[in-house]
């Protein structure tokens, strides 16, 4: 397991389209600038299947400095958080999709 990028990503996108890779990262860009700019709007985005981003005001608390054991006063603050849509929580945890059950033939009812 490694580290993707933005570029290594791009080029696999402009391969399958057969766009130029130079646009393809600019669509990529303009992406991640929209769910930027939705988000610290205080938007829910949701993407069926892939997840949903949401931002949570987390309640201030009291803290403690680890060098000192002293308390601090952690004030509350705006974070994001991703909640996995079905098809990647499936894909993450290895989950094969199953196939359709298979219907067992009828049996016949017993004779007497």
């Amino acid at each position: 397991m490694g580290t993707t990028t933005k570029r290594e990503i791009a080029e696999r996108l402009a391969q399958q389209t057969g766009l130029p890779q130079v646009a393809v990262k600019q669509v990529i860009q303009m992406l991640f600038d929209e769910i930027i700019n939705e988000v610290s709007g205080g938007n829910r985005l949701e993407f069926r299947d892939f997840g949903v981003f949401e931002v949570v005001v987390r309640k201030p608390r009291t803290g403690r400095n680890p060098r000192t054991g002293a308390k601090v006063a952690v004030p509350p603050k705006r974070v994001v958080t991703f909640k996995m849509g079905k098809v990647m929580k499936d894909k993450v945890s290895g989950a094969a999709t199953p196939p359709p059950a298979a219907q067992a033939p009828a049996q016949p009812p017993p004779t007497a």
